[in-house]
């Protein structure tokens, strides 16, 4: 799952529209952020875009393959398909394409931030996790004056 650096940096050419394309490698491969928003990936010198039910027939009526990290387990997929090669290479395109995966990000991490969380009791009406309170001095490791 290597990734060429001629080939990360046409990617990053192809997708300049976008504005800030931030690649970090990981796992043998690449994340696309924008903004801070995982959008694409890049395994093996193929780029992956997100998709969900919005766009995912776009790539499916092409014949385009979901992204399968573990070879030897071909039945566990991500939501990221594979980008048809006329799309990367027309960079108004691609980044059309893009636009709709960086969506697709920002509702998916503006869904898991309003998510409630789940205890063994049901559902929390707390939505964000609470801070831990200050421990007392004494529970600190520090000794009480005697």
């Amino acid at each position: 799952m290597a990734v060429s650096e001629d080939y990360l940096q046409y990617v990053l050419e192809q997708l300049a529209g976008l504005g800030k394309v931030t690649p970090r490698r990981m796992f043998g491969g690449v994340g696309l952020y924008h903004e801070e928003r995982f959008f694409g990936l890049i395994a093996g010198d193929t780029l992956y875009f997100k998709v969900n039910d919005s766009n995912r027939g776009d790539y499916e009526v092409r014949g385009m393959s979901r992204f399968r990290p573990f070879p030897d387990k071909p039945y566990w997929s991500m939501t990221y398909y594979e980008v048809p090669a006329d799309t990367l290479e027309d960079a108004d395109d691609c980044v059309l394409w893009a636009r709709k995966s960086v969506a697709i990000a920002a509702a998916a991490t503006k869904a898991a931030a309003t998510k409630p969380a789940v205890t063994k009791r049901g559902v929390s009406k707390r939505v964000t996790p609470k801070r831990a309170a200050a421990k007392p001095a004494a529970r600190r490791g520090k000794k009480r004056g005697r």
